[in-house]
């Protein structure tokens, strides 16, 4: 690889760092196509950036960026898994991927900035997603006007209610 290229893909490395919300390093060692493959789908379904990186050229992007903490563990074959909004769906879809494999194994995740190792990787990847929270929120929102229309609407049924049984009396059998 020529310096130049070194230089454009350090730069390039450099603007996704610097963008990053949180990203997982993962070390990856006798693993096949097809794994592989079903992981990269499953992590572009996720919004997920997964890259094969090299070392030292990540390192060297990593300087004055979020990433740069976890830059001693760009060691060996490692892999990035990098989100740009959903902290949580890189450590969530690749533990769910790997909870039953051996070949890949997780060193540590940077979330907003700060370090996390490998059992803070896997309390993230129990969390809620970006969308479940969303979910959440909008259903604890939509719980006072749902009760506040149930209040207002209740005398008016009562009302009605009171009304038909009257009627009911009042008709011969």
């Amino acid at each position: 690889m020529l310096k130049s290229e070194k230089e454009v893909m350090i730069k390039e490395l450099h603007e996704k760092f610097a963008r990053t919300k949180s990203a997982v390093v993962a070390e990856f060692s006798k693993v096949d196509v097809e794994t592989v493959t079903k992981l990269r789908r499953k992590f572009r379904e996720g919004k997920v950036e997964y890259k094969v990186i090299k070392n030292t050229l990540a390192r060297r992007a990593a300087e004055g960026t979020s990433v740069s903490v976890i830059s001693d563990d760009f060691t060996g074959p490692v892999a990035l898994c990098i989100s740009y909004d959903d902290v949580v769906a890189p450590a969530k879809i690749l533990m769910d991927f790997i909870k039953d494999m051996e070949t890949i194994k997780v060193r540590s995740a940077v979330v907003d900035g700060r370090k996390v190792d490998v059992n803070g990787v896997k309390a993230l990847a129990k969390l809620p997603g970006l969308n479940e929270l969303r979910g959440q929120l909008l259903g604890m929102l939509n719980q006072p006007a749902g009760k506040l229309v149930r209040t207002i609407a209740a005398p008016g049924s009562q009302l009605a209610r009171v009304i038909q049984a009257n009627a009911d009396k009042s008709k011969p059998e």
